[in-house]
């Protein structure tokens, strides 16, 4: 459902962000950037296992199909119609 994927963008967002910001400082304290890399990747890692998964949370608003037509009228259908002829040219 549309909801559900907005909900999932909009944690998946959420935590790249925080992880970044949070990254950045401690990163930057520590002065190593490779701190930084490895933090990013651990709420990159956080927010796939949370978004990626079809979780209960993101399927609360399901959509509404289209019932199914029957296949034996759309036979009928195409056996009605008469083949087309082509000009001669």
């Amino acid at each position: 459902d549309y909801k559900g994927q907005k909900l999932a963008e909009q944690i998946f967002q959420g935590i790249i962000l925080v992880s970044a910001v949070i990254g950045f400082i401690y990163g930057y304290i520590t002065e190593q950037f490779g701190w930084t890399v490895y933090i990013v990747m651990a709420g990159f890692a956080l927010s796939c296992l949370l978004t990626l998964p079809p979780w209960p949370m993101y399927r609360r608003n399901p959509l509404k199909w289209l019932p199914v037509q029957d296949s034996g009228t759309e036979e009928k259908k195409a056996a009605d119609r008469k083949p087309k002829r082509h000009a001669k040219s």
